[in-house]
C-alpha cells in the first residue's frame, strides 16, 4: 500500500509532534532515530480492509539471507503472481509505508495484467516477516535479498523494479545499485524524505539536519542505468507531483514522465492503467 509519511507526519508533526523531535535530541538521538523510524514505517502485521480473497492465486514465497545490518539470520515473506508465459518479463514490487503486502495485492493485479509475473515482498515489520522495527537500511537489504532471489530463480528473464511511495525510494536505491535490471518504475514517490516534510505545514520547521532515515532518491536517481518511468497523479495530496518531477528531472535519459490527470496517491495505478500500458510499451518495449 502507499507510502504514507504525509498521513503518519501530518500529526506527529504539528506543534506536539515538532515537540517531541526537538525533545528527543535532549533525550538522545538513539530514541529520536527510534520514534523517525515508527513515523515513516508505520509497518503493521496485516491489512485489514484488503479482503479476503485478496492475495487469491498468488503464492507464499520465503526469502532466507543473512543481515549484515543486524548480523542475524533474516527472512522475507512475499507474494509470488507468475505469468503463464515462461519468457515473461519479472517485477520486483516494492510496497509503501504502514500496510503489508495484502494491502498492495490490487496494485500488483494491475501489474500482472500489463504481462509482468510480479514478486511483491513485505520489509521486516510487515505482515509475515519478522518483527523487528524497520529502518532505512534494512529495507534496502531487503529489497537486494529479494532481487537476488529473482535473479537465482530467473537468471534469463528481464528483470523490472517497481517501487510506489516510500517503495519508489527503496526502488531507486536498489537500482542505482545493480547492474542487471532492464527498467525502474516509480510511482507517487519523492526526492527525499526532507523535501517532503518541507512541503508540509510545519516544514518551515528547521528539522531538516534532524531526519536521519532520509531516503535521498534524488541524491542516487542519475546512478540508474536502466530505463527510468516516474508516474504521479495530479491530485496526489500526499507526495506533491512537483517532487516526482524533479526525481525525473534529476535521472538520466532514456526516461519518461506520466501525469495520470485525476490521480490520487491511492489510485493513480488503478485510473492511469492506459497511460502505464503505454509507457512501458513505448519505453521498455513490452506488451507490442
Amino acid at each position: 500500500m502507499p507510502f504514507s509519511l504525509p498521513r503518519a507526519l501530518r500529526r506527529p508533526l504539528h506543534a506536539a509532534g515538532a515537540l517531541v523531535l526537538v525533545l528527543g535530541l535532549l533525550a538522545g538521538c538513539t530514541s529520536l532515530e527510534t520514534q523517525q523510524r515508527r513515523w515513516i514505517f508505520q509497518p503493521a502485521a496485516t491489512t485489514w480492509w484488503a479482503g479476503q480473497g485478496a492475495t487469491e492465486g498468488m503464492q507464499d514465497v520465503w526469502i532466507d539471507f543473512d543481515s549484515a545490518e543486524t548480523g542475524q539470520p533474516a527472512r522475507l515473506h512475499g507474494l509470488w503472481l507468475p505469468q503463464a508465459k515462461a519468457d515473461a518479463p519479472v517485477l520486483l514490487y516494492l510496497h509503501g509505508a504502514r500496510w503489508d503486502v495484502t494491502g498492495s495485492a490490487g496494485r500488483v493485479r494491475r501489474m500482472h495484467a500489463l504481462g509482468f509475473s510480479v514478486l511483491a515482498v513485505d520489509y521486516r515489520g510487515f505482515g509475515k516477516t519478522s518483527r523487528e522495527l524497520p529502518s532505512e537500511t534494512m529495507a534496502y537489504e531487503d529489497a537486494q535479498a529479494a532481487w537476488r532471489w529473482l535473479a537465482e530463480r530467473h537468471p534469463q528473464a528481464q528483470r523490472y523494479v517497481f517501487g510506489h511511495s516510500l517503495g519508489g525510494a527503496i526502488a531507486v536505491d536498489l537500482a542505482s545499485r545493480v547492474v542487471d535490471e532492464s527498467g525502474l518504475i516509480v510511482e507517487g514517490s519523492f526526492t527525499s524524505i526532507p523535501e517532503v516534510f518541507a512541503q508540509m505545514r510545519w516544514g518551515w520547521l528547521p528539522l531538516g539536519p534532524l531526519i536521519t532515515q532520509r531516503f535521498d532518491a534524488h541524491a542516487k536517481i542519475d546512478r540508474v542505468g536502466s530505463p527510468l518511468l516516474v508516474v504521479h497523479g495530479s491530485e496526489d495530496r500526499l507526495i506533491p507531483p512537483a517532487l516526482g518531477r524533479a526525481l525525473y528531472e534529476r535521472a538520466a535519459s532514456p526516461k519518461r514522465w506520466v501525469l495520470v490527470e485525476g490521480g490520487s496517491h491511492h489510485n493513480t495505478n488503478a485510473v492511469g492503467q492506459s497511460a502505464y500500458r503505454e509507457a512501458i510499451r513505448e519505453l521498455f518495449g513490452l506488451g507490442t
